[in-house]
């Protein structure tokens, strides 16, 4: 595993199993699960697969393709794929290792997070080429000697409407928050205080005008877009809060818990005082003003990526240790069905049109070293 990408939606590789429900809900969610088990088609498609984005504009799934890492790396690209056959239509090449994604579709525009170089990748979605490089942040010398980034990247947001992107940058010594111009494509702020640990989630509150972060310090901390600060930050149950969704009421945020156990020993190691209090594999659901808890939703191991698609009342979750996507009725958290995508689901996105699912999934240890990583389709 690369030591800069260790806490990358992709790198979070192992969890603690979970078990839910007598025999009798056991044998409904095995019903569920093999009727599930119908709709999904998978392809193989290249190395290093990470985050992945549905265009409706260009009819297409685009899926970043870091390469991987080591002699038997493939080439880093954003590959498009057909939406109904994923086969790869085409496959644009990027200077830099990809890794994160947004899509800005109005503006056809795919910026991708070059995690390992904090910079990011600016793809035209209707020409289909790379047309920019943003450098986020400069080398520093270590006390080594050595010149290195003091951060890397992990989620990325945008606000198409006032010309956006915002990004996070990690590190154990202070997350920051990146602004940058869309138009001129110019890093225009960096605005420190997400927390002295690791800042795994990001999303984007339009109709209040703020992004929302979370840390392994169990904050959740809310930046103003206006005020270009840090407004508010409240410690939340969840221990290892990752990825966020926001309902668009803004009345609820969904955040998955994972309860990693490397994560856990990281914690122990760099949070004084740090002592585990709950085992994670849950789905928090917090008010986002206030940080209370409104409900806990148990998940299959290792939960990481989530989906809102809140006019059909669907959440959609991506359990990395379990192999599984489970889909959940967003108003009454009932557990709706379970899709089998082995060995290591990762990231999701929607087409709403069509009600079609996308999941990038990532090899496990006992595959072969260097083999492709798949997506799978979900007809829901």
């Amino acid at each position: 595993m690369h030591p800069r990408t260790l806490f990358r939606s992709a790198a979070l590789a192992l969890a603690v199993s979970f078990t839910l429900g007598a025999p009798s809900a056991f044998a409904a969610e095995k019903a569920a699960t093999a009727a599930a088990a119908t709709k999904v088609e998978r392809k193989p498609i290249a190395q290093g697969l990470y985050e992945l984005a549905f265009s409706p504009t260009q009819n297409a799934v685009f899926v970043a393709s870091s390469g991987g890492f080591g002699d038997a790396a493939g080439p880093s690209q954003v590959l498009r794929l057909n939406p109904e056959t994923l086969a790869v239509e085409k496959a644009i090449p990027l200077e830099r290792k990809a890794f994160g994604v947004v899509l800005d579709d109005a503006h056809n525009r795919l910026y991708v997070g070059n995690t390992v170089d904090t910079s990011v990748t600016v793809v035209d979605t209707a020409q289909n080429k790379a047309v920019g490089i943003v450098q986020l942040m400069e080398k520093k010398v270590g006390k080594d000697g050595k010149a290195a980034y003091t951060h890397d990247l992990r989620e990325l947001v945008v606000d198409p409407a006032n010309n956006r992107l915002y990004v996070t940058g990690h590190s154990g010594e202070g997350s920051v928050l990146f602004v940058v111009d869309t138009q001129s494509l110019k890093l225009i702020n960096t605005i420190p205080g997400l927390g002295n640990a690791k800042a795994p989630g990001l999303v984007f509150d339009a109709a209040n005008k703020r992004v929302l972060t979370s840390n392994l310090l169990g904050e959740v901390v809310t930046v103003g877009t206006e005020s270009a600060k840090v407004e508010q930050r409240f410690k939340v149950t969840a221990e290892q809060p990752m990825n966020l969704a926001l309902d668009p009421t803004g009345k609820r945020l969904f955040v998955t818990d994972q309860g990693l156990e490397m994560i856990r020993k990281y914690q122990g190691n760099s949070i004084p005082g740090f002592v585990s209090k709950h085992p994670g594999q849950r789905v928090l659901v917090l008010d986002p003003k206030t940080g209370k808890e409104l409900a806990s939703i148990p998940t299959d191991a290792g939960p990481l990526g989530l989906l809102l698609d809140a006019p059909r009342h669907r959440l959609y979750v991506t359990n990395r240790e379990a192999g599984t996507v489970t889909a959940y009725d967003s108003n009454s958290y009932k557990q709706l069905a379970t899709y089998a995508v082995p060995t290591h689901p990762n990231s999701l996105a929607l087409d709403a049109k069509n009600n079609v699912l996308y999941v990038t999934i990532k090899n496990g240890e006992k595959d072969e070293k260097g083999s492709e990583e798949s997506v799978a389709r979900i007809a829901l």
